[in-house]
């Protein structure tokens, strides 16, 4: 992280969360292991969708964004807002759960598969672990699995509409089994890596799997 970017961001709202996770806030030490229940644990349903970051919103016009998948990969690329247009798309619809308690059920998106940008880049056998960075200087993590799940996609709509700065237009991630941290916003960077590396919240004591049915908020 830069120190511009550390400059920027509110220490408060972070401070704040990493108490969250010293304290265990809102576990509830009853994990819905079996997924019998919609909702997991410790989570109230919303109807509108909370604005939640770290106090930077970047502005990245769909005419100069563009997307770096790079890594453990035997070709690794970069594509413009417009190749991204031009794969093979999906309408999907799921739930999101985020780990300060707020989950919203049946949304819809439009986008292109995790799969799909898998394919084109073809990850190399010791690929174990997904990395994304953001435009703000966001960091998160996955293993490889979690990354090219059946449902996980890269978003440019939501709702029919195309997806609005404020929630990571014009393209974030979606995984909609984990908490939505996992989620990152104006993702500009997709690393395939051999190693495990945590990022921003990880590193704040935020759990490295992000689970919401068994409660996997914080280390």
């Amino acid at each position: 992280m830069t120190e511009s970017f550390s400059g920027k961001i509110k220490d408060k709202l972070i401070a704040a969360k990493r108490k969250w996770a010293e304290d265990g806030r809102l576990m509830t030490g009853a994990p819905d292991t079996e997924r019998a229940n919609r909702l997991p644990p410790g989570q109230r349903l919303v109807t509108d969708w909370p604005v939640l970051d770290l106090g930077i919103t970047p502005h990245v016009l769909a005419d100069d964004y563009q997307l770096e998948i790079n890594g453990q990969v035997r070709k690794p690329m970069t594509l413009s807002f417009s190749d991204l247009l031009d794969l093979p798309h999906v309408t999907a619809k799921n739930d999101i759960h985020c780990v300060t308690s707020w989950s919203r059920y049946e949304n819809h998106w439009q986008g292109v598969l995790s799969k799909t940008l898998a394919e084109l880049v073809d990850p190399l056998p010791d690929a174990r672990h997904v990395l994304f960075t953001a435009h703000d200087g966001y960091t998160t993590n996955v293993r490889i699995e979690q990354f090219l799940d059946d449902d996980v996609l890269l978003a440019h709509h939501w709702e029919g509409e195309p997806l609005s700065e404020e929630h990571g237009g014009p393209l974030r991630v979606v995984i909609p089994k984990l908490y939505f941290w996992k989620s990152a916003k104006w993702v500009k960077k997709i690393t395939f890596a051999r190693d495990d590396k945590p990022g921003f919240w990880e590193e704040r004591g935020y759990h490295n799997n992000a689970d919401p049915w068994t409660e996997e908020r914080y280390e």
